[in-house]
């Protein structure tokens, strides 16, 4: 399987656009890379890049990006509000997918060298591949800034992992590491204070603030028994934050980086910055993402927001992003535009969903054309797709229901249950018909010599084992949507017992359908066992689809007459 890791690199230019197009310019010249977002800030004067693609090619961008950055940045003349020690001032690895965060941290240390030994600049390890937790910190190794660094530098504990022991004036130092995905995240505030909104960072960040006798701004700081100062914690775990003033925007923020979104996800540092602002008579006006965010952090958010109003969270996932984006305004000094601030939309590939991105005149055109495909499997599959929603309509209508206010949560349950079976029929429609093509691309292969029969013929066979399970797939989960499917029936709102109906005449034709193709792929398919176990499966949940599916019409019918 591909291995990907996801490079992070931040800049120390985020005014001059050409200087920033020329290092991305470097990034896309490697193949194998794919360039997913370019975040410059004209307060900060630091543009976050972000870039995937398999580690060989990946340290090779940003090396390469590294380079062109000391070349373009002078350092000696960069004004910014965001700390910085360097023109690539951080550049951390993140394991996206196969990969470990281990070796992860051997691609960062080969970068490190590289760019110490054949670059000249001096470079610190940090995160996962810094073996000295004493100096694996970001904001440990970067304090005293580019302005401090001409001394720190010197002193024995600073000397650099690679790279020469001088501070460059011009292209300064450069930290690269491996970590977890991270979040870069600003919350904005109704104040021009920078002293306030540092007040709310203390309150919040992990680290906390100095523990002061008195005043806990200008009182003498306490000590513990070795003369290092006492602190007390913050209220969010896994989060770094300071406030500053942003003269672009005219506002005072609160910037954090979350650095483990299970712990601390986005909405729940939204919502504790809203409280503590609160309470020290600010409001929040809005926030802003710096770089990207994953998908699930967005729908996270959205579900977050909607329970918290007492609505149903089964909702579509576009809905549910939209509410993210609302309720955290992320949207208030800037378009926030989906496809791309989330990662996976970005990684998204564009094949496996053509079909459920058409309209519905497109796909019964394509349907209704001279060829194969779409067919019966992809047909099957989008009736299971009209089945759940039609469901989880009724489940969300019910949810709503005047007189049944106490009731939301059950059936916001039953909603989200009828959405995961939408979604995943969904990639199930255009995956049949790739299954299809799979197929035939086997079938076209050369078959002069033995060699490239034998190879031909095991292409073809993986190929229709794809073309078995992706109608099996189907099969499962539209029997699966037969359960919101008959609750519906049974508890939903009575003015839509007929959707439920109609929701299970869908589920069962697709079902069927999907035997059907499953029954005819496997009739090519040489392991007779793996077929028959198949087969034996696939008649008992086209048995029980249908005898559920006559006790909910039986439902029905009875409710209606």
């Amino acid at each position: 399987m591909t291995k990907l890791i996801e490079c992070v690199p931040n800049f120390s230019e985020g005014v001059n656009l050409d200087i920033i197009k020329q290092i991305t310019d470097e990034v896309e010249s490697v193949e194998g890379v794919r360039l997913l977002n370019v975040d410059p800030g004209k307060a900060t004067n630091r543009t976050v890049v972000t870039f995937v693609g398999e580690p060989e090619p990946v340290i090779q961008a940003a090396f390469l990006a590294i380079k062109k950055a000391g070349e373009l940045i002078d350092m000696s003349k960069h004004k910014g509000e965001h700390p910085r020690m360097g023109a690539t001032d951080v550049c951390p690895l993140i394991p996206i997918s196969n990969i470990s965060m281990e070796e992860t941290a051997v691609y960062a240390q080969q970068l490190a060298k590289r760019v110490g030994e054949e670059l000249a600049i001096p470079v610190y390890l940090y995160e996962g591949a810094q073996s000295d937790k004493k100096r694996s910190n970001l904001s440990v190794i970067r304090a005293g800034e580019y302005e401090g660094f001409f001394k720190k530098i010197k002193l024995p504990e600073w000397n650099p992992d690679f790279g020469p022991a001088e501070f460059d004036a011009k292209r300064g130092a450069t930290v690269i590491g491996a970590r977890d995905f991270l979040i870069a995240y600003n919350v904005n505030l109704n104040t021009t204070s920078t002293r306030r909104a540092n007040s709310i960072a203390f309150d919040v960040r992990e680290a906390g603030r100095v523990l002061r006798e008195g005043d806990p701004i200008n009182g003498k700081i306490i000590t513990d028994e070795n003369g290092k100062p006492k602190s007390v914690p913050g209220s969010l775990k896994f989060v770094k934050a300071i406030g500053w003033y942003i003269e672009e925007y005219g506002i005072a923020q609160i910037s954090m980086n979350l650095t483990n979104i299970e712990v601390t996800p986005v909405h729940i540092a939204f919502d504790e910055v809203c409280t503590k602002a609160a309470e020290r008579g600010m409001r929040v006006t809005g926030s802003e993402l710096v770089g990207l965010i994953p998908l699930k952090a967005m729908l996270d958010a959205g579900k977050y927001f909607l329970l918290k109003q007492q609505r149903s969270a089964g909702v579509s996932e576009k809905e549910l992003i939209k509410i993210a984006i609302k309720s955290m305004g992320l949207d208030e000094l800037g378009p926030f535009i989906p496809e791309e601030r989330i990662i996976e939309y970005l990684l998204k590939d564009k094949s496996t969903s053509k079909l459920i991105n058409m309209t519905l005149t497109d796909f019964a055109d394509e349907t209704a054309s001279e060829t194969p495909a779409p067919g019966g499997g992809s047909i099957s599959a989008y009736t299971g797709v009209l089945g759940a929603s039609l469901a989880t309509m009724v489940a969300n209508l019910s949810s709503h229901k005047k007189g049944w206010d106490s009731r939301w949560e059950e059936f916001s349950d039953w909603a989200e249950k009828g959405q995961y079976y939408k979604n995943e029929l969904l990639k199930l429609v255009d995956l049949d018909t790739v299954a299809f093509n799979k197929i035939m691309e086997g079938f076209s292969l050369p078959k002069s010599t033995d060699e490239e029969k034998a190879s031909r013929d095991k292409v073809i066979q993986d190929a229709t084992k794809y073309a078995i399970e992706i109608p099996f797939k189907v099969m499962q989960l539209a029997h699966g949507s037969l359960e919101v499917i008959k609750a519906m029936a049974e508890i939903g709102n009575i003015n839509s017992v007929t959707d439920a109906g109609v929701a299970a005449l869908c589920a069962r034709t697709a079902v069927l359908g999907a035997f059907m193709n499953v029954k005819i792929n496997a009739s090519g398919y040489k392991d007779k066992a793996y077929t028959a176990d198949i087969i034996k499966i696939g008649e008992e949940l086209e048995r029980q689809a249908i005898a559920i599916e006559a006790e909910v019409i039986g439902l029905v019918n009875s409710k209606i007459v």
